[in-house]
């Protein structure tokens, strides 16, 4: 799933440049500006921009995140932290890029032991929401408390980090570049705290009934997602080598969201974005895919259309910095 800003938008409706994209929540749209993440400032370039995932976007998409996030990798999580020294305010963890605090919502209450979320962002009204919205509870009825930041993931440092038993994002990975990445894991390296990174753009798609475009669109979408040095698909693997090189036990499972008459909000919206940064990459697909677009559509609105969106989620076993296992 793209990791979007805002699309900028006519008085019609139509969104600049992409025929046929109409109404899109902001935030379910292509990135605008390479390095920009809608919701957490990338690089300090001194400008003070409005944040640019809607909520409502984030909020849409929640459940369909929920039930993709891999699984498989709570157990490995779970044995790690228990592995930990104790700490009396429990478990710090970091969640980077948090939106409206889904991660949290998720995870905390299927994690044992008390736990103290950091909850980093650029929108301060997104992080007020995520507060408001957090659990209070762990699995095993434990505290679960919260503070805020507003962040930047360039300024992570294992200073930063320091008492972090745990480092979350959600679709973050794929609009870093290799530099990025690389201070990412160095940061959880040197503050010795595990990594899990979740819902990172896998660059597969599949769309029931197969259309002759599909293909076409995939690949321009992905090529957009490599803009600026952006890593787009590609940052599940450099991020699995990176932490590697920093001595972390890495695994990658797969996290697809699986979309069908029951998720036509969702799946429009999608679409749109999908499409309309194929386009924005590739403007001569623009009369073919506004006429694929609108038979998409159609077939969404009938509850015909079944969409798979292949992520992947990555847990990075880092070496805690005081020796423990």
């Amino acid at each position: 799933m793209t990791n979007p800003a805002t699309t900028t938008t006519e008085h019609d409706g139509t969104v600049s440049g992409r025929p046929g994209v109409r109404d899109v929540i902001p935030g379910a749209g292509p990135a605008l500006r390479p390095g920009e993440r809608a919701t957490l400032r990338l690089r300090d370039d001194g400008e003070d921009e409005p944040a640019r995932y809607a909520p409502e976007w984030l909020q849409l998409r929640e459940p369909a995140d929920a039930a993709a996030r891999s699984y498989d990798l709570l157990d490995p999580l779970r044995i790690r932290l228990a592995n930990l020294p104790r700490r009396a305010g429990g478990f710090v963890i970091h969640d980077i890029g948090c939106g409206t605090g889904s991660m949290g919502r998720w995870l905390a209450p299927r994690l044992d032991g008390a736990q103290h979320w950091v909850l980093h962002d650029r929108d301060p009204y997104l992080l007020h929401f995520a507060a408001v919205a957090s659990p209070r509870s762990a699995a095993d009825g434990s505290h679960v408390t919260v503070e805020t930041r507003r962040g930047d993931v360039a300024r992570l440092t294992p200073e930063a980090l320091s008492g972090a038993s745990l480092v979350t994002a959600s679709a973050l990975l794929d609009v870093l570049d290799r530099e990025e990445i690389e201070a990412l894991a160095a940061a959880c390296a040197g503050a010795g705290c595990t990594a899990l990174l979740t819902l990172s753009v896998a660059g597969r798609v599949e769309l029931s009934e197969p259309h002759p475009l599909d293909r076409e669109i995939m690949e321009a979408f992905n090529a957009h997602q490599r803009r600026g040095g952006m890593l787009g698909p590609d940052a599940v693997n450099v991020a699995a080598e990176v932490f590697a090189e920093h001595g972390a036990t890495v695994r990658i499972n797969p996290s697809p969201w699986r979309l069908g008459a029951g998720d036509a909000s969702l799946i429009e919206q999608w679409l749109r974005g999908w499409v309309g940064a194929a386009v924005e990459e590739r403007p001569e697909l623009a009369p073919r895919a506004e006429e694929y677009l609108d038979s998409r559509l159609e077939a969404c609105a009938a509850g015909k259309l079944r969409v798979v969106v292949h992520h992947s989620d990555l847990l990075a076993l880092c070496r805690p910095v005081d020796g423990v296992a």
